[in-house]
């Protein structure tokens, strides 16, 4: 317990409180989630958890820092923007399944980041900055994936679209309310038609 904790170097032992905080943040929400609470999750002092983070806010933070890093860098592994071998279909299947079984993976991760982060107006900005980071990184792949798009077509808003869906049905996968491969399945097909774009048939047709 707290009385024998072994000497870790920082970086283990700053990874060791982040997971700690995560887990009991997910469990009991921020304002019912004591330093005392989660010391003890992390099986350390508390002077020593506040020696590295002075506040909760400052651990809360720290908390959502890596959460938002992981999960970006999690879909971004599956994905190669600058080389997209794969067919379009294929291309969004890759990024949809990697999107949910991080989640489904990590569902203290998101319950933190999308349902008590978003709901807190100190930290809603840090979880809109990352949010846009993903609506990028989704334009990108909509942009260099999607066959003869339409003129004027916004792969913006489309983003934006994707992503919105995702968090909702992600959300209903990190409680349990929905199982993993069926919300992934849901999502391909509500948005595969929007990524394939008119065929080219159609084009040479309309010149």
């Amino acid at each position: 317990m707290a009385g024998g904790t072994k000497r870790l170097p920082r970086a283990v032992r700053e990874q060791q409180m982040l997971d700690a905080a995560v887990e009991m943040f997910s469990r009991n929400g921020y304002h019912e989630t004591s330093m005392d609470a989660i010391a003890a999750e992390a099986e350390i002092s508390k002077p020593m958890l506040y020696l590295y983070y002075g506040s909760k806010e400052e651990l809360f933070g720290a908390c959502l820092d890596r959460e938002l890093s992981r999960f970006i860098e999690a879909v971004r592994a599956d994905i190669d923007l600058k080389d997209l071998k794969q067919n379009p279909k294929d291309l969004l299947t890759t990024t949809i399944r990697a999107f949910m079984h991080y989640i489904d993976a990590n569902r203290a991760s998101w319950i933190v980041l999308y349902q008590q982060a978003t709901s807190s107006q100190m930290y809603s900005q840090t979880v809109r900055e990352g949010r846009e980071r993903v609506i990028d990184l989704v334009a990108r792949l909509l942009s260099s994936g999607t066959r003869n798009p339409e003129a004027g077509t916004d792969f913006h808003m489309m983003a934006v679209a994707l992503v919105g869906a995702g968090e909702a049905i992600a959300t209903r996968v990190s409680t349990g309310e929905a199982d993993v491969n069926d919300a992934a399945d849901l999502l391909i097909n509500l948005t595969w038609r929007g990524l394939r774009g008119r065929p080219a048939d159609e084009d040479a047709a309309a010149s």
